[in-house]
């Protein structure tokens, strides 16, 4: 009858004409389908149920908490179905909601202490804007092609790096794990700073009980036979960045003097991949209005040998030519559903948007407010200046404070830190609130200019992500084949000895 996870799954199979979404403002349940599957979440509990086709009717059309009988109201609504079939289903679903795995209460943590608990957090990780230049120019590129709309391209120098170090050192408290992104402009045109920040830092490692754990985000151009050797030595994660087919990449992401970078970077990528071994990366894409084909993207991606790809939509204000737009969506989801077709059963490609973790998540103030930005991670400019997030570096309003003197605009953090599902009116009645914790505020400050204000947009493409993951994982655990039909929605074989 069903198979149980802990926490955030409980996949059940029960006995059972595509449905439609319902919601409810406490007792929230969500049913969809996706990938032939009819699923239903139970939003605060976090348990996903693969239903039949009657039950899913039979879900999707209650009102609610589901009583003792079955309305006849709903009876006749699904007279299609046969009235025993239909008792037999009610009483199916209330016993999951009698398990707490059905129309269960926000209950999840008390929303006033979760208000709080952002406002405790310490600093724990830095993206370190080592070079505000970049021998690329994106067509699309938020930080106007390096310089971030300064006008004035410029690298870090090393005490301005090591101030840095000595900041997040003095503002992490007691944690002792703390990140650190060399971002960029492009990074690699700051490698003699990228090393000494590397060598500061892990000096100043016992002395202080910390643990830092570097990322380097690169368009590939400078990479070599040293930086790469550097690289998988030194820095625990790596985000290459490369758009797909070689027409879609060389036309958004030409050099400087206008020629293609794919004949440049992706030999060098495949080095630096091959050289990685267990060690984290991800080869990382934009899609815009200009290749909503993108699963091609990601196939080609994988087709080069790179196992962990992601690829992010475009975004940005209405005027933006290559953002995607409310109207551009039903291709957008059309295009997640065919690629999460293409990646059912595949182990060889892990696609960063379709990682959902049914089993535990992550953890509690993370599922509340997300990145932490301006609260527990900050960006640190070229010249020292420290700004929520990397996307809001460039606008004054948000600058916070500068390394080089005292001082921590702690009502900017505040302002941050209180973004979360609870206090943002969207997120409040979103089914995929717990998922996705909240969104981006500096998207929402881009589209709607205001941090609070939710994109919808970009939030109607994280639930359609979060529907074909949630369908992959339950194909993946053997939910797939509905009981007494001859449809087997897995397209899987059944072969002896599987190991899938």
């Amino acid at each position: 009858m069903s198979l149980p996870f802990f926490m955030s799954a409980y996949l059940a199979l029960l006995v059972g004409v595509r449905g439609t979404r319902k919601e409810w403002k406490r007792k929230m349940v969500h049913t969809f389908t996706a990938l032939g599957q009819y699923l239903a979440a139970d939003v605060n509990s976090g348990a996903v149920h693969v239903l039949d086709k009657l039950s899913y009717d039979l879900l999707s059309a209650a009102e609610g908490p589901l009583g003792e009988k079955l309305p006849e109201e709903l009876a006749k609504k699904l007279s299609q179905y046969d009235r025993s079939e239909l008792e037999e289903a009610w009483q199916e679903l209330r016993e999951l909601q009698e398990q707490g795995l059905l129309f269960t209460d926000d209950d999840y943590v008390d929303v006033e202490k979760a208000m709080e608990l952002p406002r405790q957090a310490v600093v724990k990780a830095l993206c370190l804007h080592v070079s505000h230049d970049c021998n690329l120019r994106c067509r699309y590129c938020f930080a106007s092609t390096g310089d971030f709309g300064t006008g004035c391209r410029m690298t870090m120098d090393v005490e301005t790096a090591k101030r840095a170090i000595d900041w997040v050192i003095a503002k992490s408290g007691k944690r002792r794990n703390i990140e650190v992104d060399f971002f960029g402009g492009e990074p690699l045109m700051a490698m003699d700073t990228v090393k000494a920040t590397v060598e500061y830092a892990r000096s100043l490692e016992e002395k202080y009980d910390k643990q830092f754990r570097f990322t380097i985000t690169t368009n590939g151009v400078l990479l070599n036979d040293e930086n790469i050797e550097y690289i998988n030595r030194e820095m625990s994660n790596v985000v290459l960045s490369l758009d797909g087919r070689q027409e879609v990449n060389d036309h958004m992401r030409p050099t400087v003097n206008g020629k293609g970078s794919y004949e440049v970077i992706v030999p060098k990528f495949q080095k630096l991949v091959s050289g990685r071994g267990t060690k984290d990366y991800y080869v990382r894409g934009t899609f815009t209005r200009e290749n909503l084909d993108f699963s091609e993207d990601v196939m080609h991606m994988a087709s080069l040998g790179f196992r962990h790809v992601s690829v992010e939509p475009a975004s940005g204000p209405l005027d933006d030519p290559f953002a995607i737009k409310e109207e551009d969506l039903p291709r957008v989801e059309e295009e997640y559903e065919k690629l999460a077709k293409e990646l059912m059963g595949r182990k060889d490609i892990n696609f960063f948007h379709f990682n959902v973790d049914l089993t535990q998540g992550p953890c509690v103030i993370k599922r509340l407010r997300g990145c932490g930005a301006g609260c527990e991670y900050v960006a640190i400019t070229p010249d020292g200046d420290i700004y929520p997030c990397h996307q809001f570096v460039g606008k004054e309003e948000y600058r916070m404070g500068n390394v080089f003197r005292d001082g921590f605009d702690m009502k900017i953090s505040g302002e941050f830190a209180k973004q979360n599902i609870y206090t943002r009116p969207a997120c409040q009645k979103c089914w995929a609130r717990f998922y996705c914790s909240g969104g981006c505020s500096a998207s929402n400050l881009l589209v709607n200019g205001d941090i609070t204000k939710s994109n919808e947009v970009a939030c109607e493409m994280e639930r359609k992500r979060l529907e074909c993951a949630i369908a992959l994982n339950a194909i993946a655990a053997g939910m797939g084949e509905a009981k007494d039909t001859e449809c087997n929605n897995t397209d899987c074989n059944h072969c002896e000895n599987c190991e899938m």
